[in-house]
C-alpha cells in the first residue's frame, strides 16, 4: 500500500483560503483529504459524532490514505448520547483501530451526576449552557490538548440552509484551519458509500432518525421532512454552537 508522502507542508496561518477553495471546489472529498494528509503532517485531527458522513471520512483516512501517523479522531461524549451511538463508537474504534480521543465536561462523569448538578433537563431550561458544558468547552479543550493546527468535519452544504454556502476550507476563531471535505457531497452519496463498502452505521437510522445528536434533543423525521428536522424540534435552533464559536 502506498502511503501519502509529505512534500511542502502548508503554513496554516498564511494559507490562501480563497485559492484553496477555488482549487478544490470540484475535487473529490478523498482528494481533499489526501492533500490535507500530505500538507499538514502535524496537528491534523478529525472531529466526529459517528454519523454516516463521519464514518465515510474515517474510512478514507484509515483504510485508503495511510498517513505516516494515524489521524486522531475526537468524539465529544455529552453524557446524553443514545446507547446506540455509544455502541457504534465502540464498534468503529475496534473496526479501524482508531486513535480515538473522547472528551466530556469536567463537571460530571455521568448523565445522572450531570442532572444532579444542573437539573433534570438543562437542555430545556438553558440550551446554550447545556451545549457550552457538553460540547463547546470540551471541544476547545481537545483542540488545545492535542495542539491542533487543522480539524476535519463531516458537514455538508445540503444538510441545512445555514450550511448552504459553507466553504471547504475556513479558519476557526483561533486561526486553525477547518476543513469540510464533504461540502459538495450529498446525503445520498454518503449512504451509497456506506452501503457499498458495508461499513457500520448507527442502527437508529433504520428507525427514522436522519441526523442523530443528544437523545433528549433528537427525534425521528417524517419522509417529507428535511434531514436535520429532528434536531431541536419545536425550536428555532439549527446548530449546537461548536461550528459557530470555534
Amino acid at each position: 500500500m502506498t502511503r501519502c508522502t509529505i512534500e511542502h507542508p502548508i503554513n496554516i496561518r498564511t494559507a490562501n483560503l480563497e485559492e484553496l477553495n477555488q482549487r478544490f471546489e470540484t475535487a473529490h472529498p478523498k482528494d481533499i483529504l489526501a492533500w490535507c494528509v500530505e500538507q499538514i503532517p502535524q496537528g491534523l485531527i478529525q472531529t466526529s459524532a459517528f454519523s454516516v458522513d463521519g464514518t465515510v471520512i474515517t474510512d478514507w483516512l484509515y483504510r485508503h490514505l495511510h498517513p505516516v501517523q494515524p489521524i486522531p479522531v475526537v468524539f465529544l461524549d455529552t453524557l446524553h448520547h443514545f446507547p446506540e451511538t455509544l455502541e457504534l463508537v465502540h464498534q468503529i474504534k475496534g473496526f479501524y483501530s482508531l486513535d480515538l480521543h473522547i472528551y466530556k465536561t469536567l463537571q460530571a462523569n455521568s448523565r445522572e451526576e450531570f442532572a444532579d448538578r444542573f437539573g433534570p433537563d438543562l437542555w430545556n431550561t438553558d440550551i446554550e449552557k447545556f451545549h457550552t458544558l457538553t460540547k463547546i468547552e470540551p471541544l476547545q479543550r481537545a483542540l488545545t490538548d492535542l495542539q491542533v493546527a487543522a480539524w476535519i468535519t463531516g458537514r455538508r452544504r445540503d444538510q441545512a440552509a445555514t450550511r448552504a454556502h459553507m466553504p471547504i476550507f475556513e479558519q476557526d476563531g483561533q486561526g486553525r484551519l477547518k476543513i469540510n471535505p464533504l461540502a459538495n457531497w450529498t446525503q445520498k452519496e454518503s449512504w451509497r458509500y456506506i452501503m457499498g463498502h458495508q461499513l457500520p452505521y448507527n442502527s437508529l437510522y433504520d428507525l427514522g432518525y436522519s441526523s442523530i445528536g443528544d437523545e433528549p434533543l433528537t427525534t425521528p423525521i417524517a419522509t417529507d421532512e428535511a434531514e436535520r428536522a429532528g434536531r431541536w424540534r419545536g425550536s428555532e435552533k439549527t446548530e449546537c454552537g461548536i461550528h459557530l464559536m470555534v
